[in-house]
C-alpha cells in the first residue's frame, strides 16, 4: 500500500458521478433501515439489475452505502420506537430506548452516529493497510486452501446465521445442491437441467436472489399487521453533551476494535461485534447496574461495534473473493454481472474498484453523520408507510428486474419459484441467507475441491498437510466443539432458571451477563428479528428488561 493507491481511490469516490451514487446508497440504507418490511439484503437484491447498467465502481459504491447505511436507520427506530430496524441494532433497545423515556433520545441517536463513523473509519483505516497484505499473500494459496475457505465461510455464517445451526447446514447444502446446475467445468457434462437450454449456464443468481429475499420477503410481509407507530419520549438536543462524550469515549474506542476484529471472521459483522461489545462494556464499567436504564456507553458501544464490524467485513471479500455474510454476497454478484471477480488480483487488475470502494466508505461515512443528525424527525415518520404500498412497488420492480438482466423469460420463472421457497423458508423459521452464500460459493468449492484431489491423486490428506488448510480445519472444529459446549450450558442455565422462576435466560444472555454467553446464542436469540415490522405498538414498552414475548416480536 502507498499512498498513490489511497489517492487514487479517492480520486475515483470524489468524482461528482460517484458522489451521488454513495449519497443515493446512504440515503436508500437510511430508508429501508427504518421502514417495515425492508432491509439491506431485500433491498441490494432489488438493486443487482440497476448495477448491470452502471459502472462497477458506481454499482459497488452504492450498494455499500446501503449497506452500512441501513444500520444508521435501524438504530433510530430502536432509541424511538423499542423496535430494531436491522439485527446489528437489537442491543441498543436496552439503553437507548430508556434514553429516550427520560427525554434524551437526541443524545442517544448523536453518540451513535459520531460512534458509528469513528467506528467505520478505524476500521476503514484498518482495511487501507490490512487489504493489500492479505492479498499478496491470498495469491500464494493454492485450491485446497481455498476449498478450506469455502466451507469455513458457509459453516461460519450457518453457526451465527439467524436460525438454529442445524437449519442452517441444511439451507446451505440445498444451496451447494442449486450451485451444481450447469455444465460441469471439469467434465463438460450439463447436469440437472431437466433439458433446458438456459440452464446450461446455471441458475441466475441474481434471479434466486430478487426471489428470495424479494418477492418471498413481500409475500410474507403482507401477512403482518402494521399499526400506526408510537413514539414515547422527547427527542431533545441531538448533540451529546461533554459529559456524554466523555462517558462514551472508552466505549467508542473499544467497540471500534471489537468491531474491527470481530468483522475480519466469516460470518461476524455487525450482529456479533455489537453483542460482544454490549458485554465488554457492562463487564468493564464500574456502574453496571445502570445498563438496560439507559447508560450512554451501552449505546455508544455497541453502534460503534456494529458498524466497524460492517466496514471490516468487506476484507474477505475484496482480498479473498469469499463473501462472508449474504450482503456481501449480493455485492460480490453485483461485480460478477460487471464481469469483474473478487480476490487477490482485485488490486491489481482493478485498483480503482478496490481503492475506490474504500474510500467511498469514508465519504459515506461523513454524509451519513451529516444526515442522521439534523433530519432524524423526517426518516422516522417514514415508519408510518403501509407496507402494501410498498409491496406493489417491489414485485413490479423485481419482475421486470430480473428479465431485463438477461432479457429471459426462465430468470422469472427461478425467481418465483424461489420467492415461493423464501416465503415458505421464513414461514417455517429457516433463514435463507446460507442458501445464498453456498449459490454463490459452490462453484469455488466444487473447482478447487477436485482441483485439490487431482493435485494429490485423490487423496484427501492433501487439505491437512499444507499449513494454512490445517490451520482453516483445526479453526473449523474448534467452531464446531465451541458451539456444541455452548449449546449444553445454555440449557444447564435454563434448567437452573426454572428452577430459581427466573426469566427467560435468552433475555439473560443478550443482556450481556457473561460474554461467552452473547455469541453461542446470536442465532435463537435472533430467529425471529427479521419479523421486525410485527406491531409496532407491542415493543413500546418501558420496561427496561424484555420478556420472552417482547424479544419475539422484537
Amino acid at each position: 500500500m502507498n499512498f498513490e493507491e489511497v489517492l487514487l481511490g479517492f480520486q475515483v469516490a470524489l468524482t461528482l458521478q460517484n458522489l451521488l451514487y454513495v449519497f443515493i446508497g446512504v440515503v436508500i440504507g437510511m430508508v429501508v433501515g427504518i421502514l417495515p418490511g425492508l432491509g439491506p439484503a431485500p433491498t441490494i437484491a432489488l438493486m443487482l439489475p440497476l448495477t448491470y447498467v452502471l459502472p462497477a465502481d458506481s454499482a459497488v459504491v452504492m450498494l455499500a452505502g446501503i449497506y452500512y447505511g441501513a444500520y444508521y436507520g435501524g438504530t433510530i427506530t430502536s432509541v424511538l420506537l423499542r423496535l430494531p430496524g436491522e439485527a446489528a441494532s437489537v442491543v441498543t433497545v436496552y439503553d437507548g430506548h430508556q434514553m429516550a423515556l427520560k427525554g434524551r433520545a437526541g443524545p442517544a441517536l448523536g453518540i451513535s452516529a459520531i460512534g458509528s463513523f469513528i467506528g467505520g473509519l478505524v476500521a476503514i483505516i484498518g482495511l487501507i493497510f490490512l487489504s493489500p497484505l492479505i492479498a499478496g499473500f491470498a495469491v500464494k494459496l493454492g485450491p485446497p486452501e481455498y476449498a478450506m475457505l469455502a466451507i469455513a465461510g458457509i459453516l461460519m455464517v450457518s453457526a451465527l446465521g439467524e436460525s438454529k445451526p442445524s437449519k442452517n447446514v441444511i439451507v446451505a447444502c440445498f444451496g451447494l445442491l442449486i450451485a451444481t446446475v450447469g455444465i460441469d467445468a471439469v467434465t463438460g457434462v450439463s447436469r440437472f437441467t431437466g433439458g433446458n437450454v438456459d440452464l446450461l449456464k446455471g441458475i441466475d443468481f441474481v434471479a434466486v436472489a430478487m426471489g428470495l429475499f424479494g418477492l418471498g420477503d413481500v409475500l410474507y410481509d403482507l401477512e403482518q399487521k402494521h399499526k400506526g407507530a408510537r413514539i414515547e419520549g422527547k427527542l431533545g438536543r441531538v448533540l451529546p453533551t461533554k459529559q456524554d462524550m466523555k462517558d462514551s469515549s472508552g466505549a467508542i474506542a473499544r467497540g471500534s476494535v471489537i468491531g474491527f476484529v470481530l468483522g475480519l471472521l466469516p460470518g461476524g459483522g455487525g450482529v456479533v461485534s455489537s453483542l460482544a461489545s454490549y458485554a465488554t462494556e457492562k463487564k468493564v464499567s464500574k456502574n453496571p447496574e445502570e445498563f438496560g436504564k439507559g447508560a450512554i456507553a451501552g449505546v455508544a458501544g455497541p453502534e460503534t461495534a456494529n458498524n466497524a464490524g460492517s466496514t471490516a467485513s468487506f476484507l474477505p471479500l475484496l482480498s479473498l473473493g469469499i463473501p462472508s455474510n449474504v450482503i456481501l454476497a449480493l455485492i460480490f454478484g453485483a461485480l460478477l454481472i460487471q464481469g469483474i471477480t473478487p480476490g487477490p488480483q482485485l488490486v491489481n487488475d482493478h485498483p480503482e474498484i478496490f481503492w475506490g470502494v474504500l474510500a467511498s466508505m469514508v465519504v459515506g461515512n461523513l454524509m451519513l453523520l451529516v444526515l442522521s443528525l439534523p433530519l432524524v424527525g423526517v426518516f422516522v415518520n417514514l415508519i408510518k408507510v403501509r407496507i402494501g404500498i410498498l409491496s406493489s412497488i417491489i414485485v413490479v420492480v423485481t419482475m421486470v428486474g430480473v428479465y431485463s438482466v438477461n432479457n429471459n423469460v426462465t430468470d422469472m420463472w427461478v425467481m418465483l419459484v424461489f420467492g415461493i421457497v423464501g416465503y415458505v423458508m421464513r414461514k417455517t423459521g429457516y433463514d435463507p441467507g446460507p442458501l445464498a452464500l453456498a449459490l454463490v460459493l459452490g462453484p469455488l468449492l466444487e473447482s478447487s475441491f477436485r482441483q485439490s484431489l487431482l493435485m494429490s491423486g485423490g487423496n484427501p490428506a492433501i487439505f491437512v498437510e499444507r499449513p494454512f488448510s490445517l490451520a482453516v480445519v483445526i479453526l473449523l472444529v474448534a467452531v464446531v466443539v465451541f458451539q456444541v459446549i455452548a449449546r449444553r450450558r445454555s440449557k444447564l442455565t435454563a434448567k437452573f432458571d426454572d428452577t430459581l422462576h427466573h426469566p427467560n435466560p435468552k433475555s439473560l444472555a443478550l443482556h450481556g451477563d457473561e460474554p461467552a454467553e452473547i455469541l453461542p446464542t446470536v442465532a435463537s436469540d435472533l430467529a425471529d428479528l427479521r419479523s421486525r415490522d410485527a406491531d409496532p405498538a407491542s415493543v413500546t414498552s418501558t420496561d427496561a428488561t424484555p420478556t420472552t414475548k417482547e424479544n419475539k416480536d422484537v
